[in-house]
């Protein structure tokens, strides 16, 4: 991503990412019918950065819409309203590519169906449902997302058409990472064993991994909880103070990550069951025009069933 562009949309980088802004600046909207409901939805994807936009109106600008449209002035009254708002939207982001076409969004859903398959996604406001029924036929076949907008006054509806929507990254507020704490691999748990926590030598002990201090401390909690590891908010917190008892003093760093990371003892094994679900979708069958999200989970079930049936250690399965 340009620099420019990642100074220009510092702020909206921060919650989607560059991934997010790249699919913005590469999709191309299509809204059909720009009132003030179609001109608000494309006035925010414009200030967004959306790649490019086409307005689809055959209506001329008349005294009324003057009230809810704040695209249009006085000067607009008589003309193409597709044209004007066009015109508006372009200087609010002149990276953004915009074209009108002066032509009733119903009569181009019946004169010219292939219209719409150029676009990554058509917004419909105000239409008829016998036109909506059709368009949305046409968006399905062409695997283009179709959002449906009417407003009523100061209420409304938004409805979303679509086969399926696949996210990769979806830039979640935290990593967990897998430590393996429940159940060390045993090349793992032997290195642990090599190390002696009570040793008083100030550098050894600064020097010890906090893994592997979660590790022996969670095995001893373990022996003394009858094999179970700490799970209440009480038990957390006295997870904490085994820590701490073993600290010699209180400017270890290792020490303190492990207590910052103590919770991950609690953090229970395994996948979710949506992404099992997803894993074990038989209906999906990858071949080299799939999208990348499934061509992923096709290699995600792989690798599931490499260390199911293979019992590859888990280094190694980090790697596939």
């Amino acid at each position: 991503m340009a620099a420019e562009s990642k100074t220009k949309y510092d702020r909206q980088l921060r919650i989607w990412g560059e991934q997010g802004q790249a699919a913005l600046e590469k999709a191309s909207i299509c809204l059909l019918n720009c009132g003030p409901t179609g001109s608000e939805a494309l006035k925010n994807l414009v200030l967004g950065g959306i790649g490019s936009i086409t307005v689809v109106d055959g209506s001329k600008v008349e005294a009324y819409d003057l009230g809810n449209n704040f695209m249009l002035d006085e000067e607009s009254l008589g003309q193409s309203k597709a044209k004007c708002v066009c015109s508006f939207l372009k200087e609010l982001n002149d990276a953004v590519k915009a074209k009108f076409v002066e032509e009733s969004p119903d009569t181009l859903i019946e004169t010219n169906p292939s219209f719409f398959a150029q676009f990554t996604l058509v917004i419909a406001t105000q239409l008829l449902e016998n036109s909506l029924l059709k368009l949305d036929k046409i968006c399905r076949q062409a695997n283009v997302i179709l959002v449906v907008a009417r407003s009523y006054g100061l209420t409304g509806l938004v409805r979303i058409s679509l086969k399926e929507h696949n996210v990769i990254e979806s830039k979640p507020d935290h990593f967990l990472d897998d430590l393996r704490l429940h159940n060390p691999w045993p090349e793992l748990k032997q290195f642990a064993k090599t190390i002696d926590l009570s040793v008083t030598d100030p550098v050894v002990h600064k020097h010890t991994p906090y893994i592997v201090i979660l590790v022996r401390l969670a095995e001893k909690w373990a022996d003394a909880h009858d094999g179970c590891l700490p799970s209440t908010r009480q038990e957390k917190k006295e997870f904490k103070d085994l820590i701490k008892a073993h600290m010699l003093n209180l400017d270890e760093d290792n020490y303190k990550e492990a207590i910052e990371a103590s919770f991950k003892v609690s953090t229970p094994r395994g996948i979710s069951s949506h992404l099992c679900q997803i894993i074990n979708d038989a209906a999906v069958q990858v071949d080299s025009t799939s999208p990348d999200f499934w061509v992923l989970v096709a290699a995600l079930k792989v690798k599931s069933f490499l260390l199911l049936v293979f019992k590859v250690p888990p280094l190694i399965s980090f790697v596939l």
